[in-house]
């Protein structure tokens, strides 16, 4: 089903890293007819406002890249506003688009959402097979809750509400805070910190050894635009890259992309963290999805990015994240 360029879209979190990249990727392909509010002229922890919009825009697509995220102290310090949050969410903008009649909703998870020992790599069915990670369960429970409501309402109304769980993400708009941010955004700002003030190491935790897959957001903008025209099953479905690397490998390329001239400092008295995170993505390969942007390139515009956007005074160093976990 090819959507017509005049087709009334609404993307839920339109300003975030995924949502502003199927923005863009909509403009892009002509689109016309887009839809996209900021927290401050739609608050979508609020049903009647949720409802209202609906009523309102009418929107006959939805892509739901909104939601409350955060890194493993966020997860700690706030669970109950995770778990709620979340829920609230994405329960009012797919319960609103059932009631509005919306054709079609593709509603986005994580890759948190499967057991912490599931094997490598994840595919679709291992979900629920074993106990999550404990530092970031109350966001991977509402994302999993997130992909059930689809179901039912595909099951008990007929509606076609899909999702897609992608793999780690990274690219433009992202979030370079060092106490919030993932592992890639995290250590562009570290190199870049470290070459302007020139110091001599750059030090992380670990052994530098977890593999990693990193998907750029372009590409997953394109992996949610083709889904919305080619997929309609109940299982939800995985979007990933296809392959790894391991962390020590991601920061000598960023250190090269960067043009640090120090050294990288791997302190093996911390913690590693998950060995291994891949997914498996041959069910989306097989319909015939690829990704375009590989690592390097991606990393080098995500630079770009951060040079862009890099107007705040540096932050006093800290240990960068994989996973929540610091390395």
């Amino acid at each position: 089903m090819e959507l017509a360029r005049n087709a009334r879209i609404y993307v839920a979190g339109h300003g975030g890293l995924v949502g502003s990249a199927i923005w863009r990727e909509l403009q892009r392909r002509g689109f016309t007819h887009l839809a996209g509010r900021t927290h401050a002229e739609l608050d979508l922890l609020d049903a009647g406002a949720v409802r209202e919009f609906y009523d309102r825009e009418k929107p006959e697509f939805v892509f739901v890249a909104a939601a409350r995220v955060g890194g493993i102290l966020a997860n700690d310090r706030r669970p109950a506003g995770f778990l709620y949050e979340n829920l609230q969410i994405q329960n009012n903008l797919i319960h609103g688009g059932w009631r509005a009649g919306v054709k079609k909703l593709l509603f986005l998870g994580s890759s948190c959402i499967y057991p912490k020992h599931a094997p490598q790599p994840m595919k679709e069915e291992y979900l629920l097979t074993g106990p999550l990670e404990p530092t970031n369960e109350w966001y991977a429970i509402a994302k999993i809750a997130g992909i059930k409501m689809c179901q039912a309402y595909r099951r008990q109304y007929g509606c076609d509400f899909i999702s897609a769980m992608p793999t780690n993400m990274y690219g433009a708009n992202d979030n370079y805070d060092l106490q919030s941010s993932h592992v890639l955004p995290a250590l562009i700002r570290k190199f870049h910190e470290a070459k302007v003030s020139g110091a001599g190491t750059v030090t992380c935790w670990g052994t530098g050894a977890p593999l990693r897959e990193f998907l750029h957001a372009d590409d997953l903008a394109r992996a949610c635009v083709f889904l919305m025209e080619n997929y309609s099953d109940e299982q939800f479905i995985n979007v990933g890259y296809g392959t790894d690397i391991s962390i020590r490998e991601a920061a000598e390329l960023i250190k090269h992309i960067v043009g640090f001239r120090g050294e990288v400092v791997w302190d093996s008295s911390k913690p590693d963290g998950t060995p291994r995170k891949l997914m498996d993505s041959s069910r989306l390969f097989a319909l015939g999805w690829k990704p375009q942007v590989d690592l390097e390139t991606g990393l080098r515009l995500a630079y770009e990015d951060f040079l862009r956007h890099s107007r705040q005074p540096p932050a006093r160093s800290v240990p960068t994240q994989v996973d929540g976990k610091a390395v």
